[in-house]
């Protein structure tokens, strides 16, 4: 399938080009947007890249952080919010992930939460049947103050309480959205994980500073894989998101990059290449301090 020229085309690390294409490898996407405030506009544009992911021969994809809307104004998703089980957002990754028979993960959708001016900020993860096999939702909630640059997700979202590890043929998968990424006690929580996602919509200001390096070491750290789709360029808001979606692996090695605009990045995840490092640098067991 023909890749528009906006659209960035998975080039993972020479070092595992061949093993990508070996038994036993499956190939992961992460989906990369500049979603605006019209959740039927983003959608279509999230539908056109899965397909590319999917032509890629990826089995799970997931979606950024916001990937069904990103409004005018703070309060927009909160008029956008679904019931658990119902609306256009929720029917779509079920219609996306069965379509396509992968796993599907929309980075965050607006769920009602228990006061009607906000949200929790929920990834839902979708099986190759339709079904939603999982629900995680936001603990850490992002507070900025610098310059001319304010962020205040507690006035819209409601935080969840709960880690989320699903068991999927793929492995255990660790949820975890955006600003959870600076908390590595989180990850430590989920036990041992062999593939973190980390939808997100970082700002360029944080993202510069701080994104690959937080990427990398959540991946080396817990020698397990990181795919991290993100938000990237100008929003009709004013907002700018730092883009910068990759996959990285055990060792930290970023397999495949996108830095701006739409698109998609694709890897090999390779559980046999993840144990090796495992045995060979045991560092998870050899933890003293288990209360963190």
């Amino acid at each position: 399938m023909p890749i528009k020229s906006r659209t960035k085309t998975a080039k993972p690390a020479k070092a595992t080009n061949k093993a990508a294409t070996a038994p036993g490898i499956v190939k992961i996407a992460g989906i990369q947007m500049a979603s605006g405030p019209n959740v039927s506009a983003n959608l279509s544009e999230a539908e056109r890249l899965i397909e590319i992911a999917v032509s890629q021969g990826a089995k799970l994809v997931t979606l950024p952080e916001y990937f069904a809307i990103m409004g005018l104004k703070d309060t927009d998703k909160v008029a956008a919010r679904e019931k658990e089980g119902s609306g256009p957002i929720q029917r779509f990754l079920s219609r996306m992930a069965k379509k396509h028979q992968i796993w599907l993960i929309g980075g965050s959708v607006p769920m009602e939460a228990s006061t009607p001016d906000k949200v929790r900020n929920a990834c839902l993860v979708f099986d190759p049947t339709g079904k939603q096999a999982a629900r995680y939702d936001k603990i850490h909630l992002f507070g900025l103050n610098l310059g001319s640059e304010h962020y205040h997700e507690e006035t819209t979202i409601e935080p969840g309480d709960k880690v989320v590890v699903l068991d999927t043929p793929l492995g255990k998968i660790g949820l975890s959205i955006c600003y959870d990424l600076r908390f590595p006690e989180l990850y430590r929580a989920m036990g041992e994980v062999d593939l973190i996602v980390v939808p997100a919509a970082f700002t360029d200001t944080t993202g510069k500073a701080h994104w690959e390096t937080l990427i990398r070491a959540r991946a080396i750290e817990n020698l397990c894989y990181v795919l991290a789709p993100a938000q990237g360029g100008y929003h009709i808001s004013g907002r700018e998101t730092h883009g910068n979606s990759m996959i990285v692996d055990p060792w930290g090695v970023v397999l495949d990059r996108l830095p701006r605009g739409s698109g998609v990045v694709i890897a090999g995840f390779n559980p046999a290449y993840q144990a090796s490092l495992r045995k060979s640098l045991p560092a998870l067991k050899h933890r003293t301090l288990h209360e963190c």
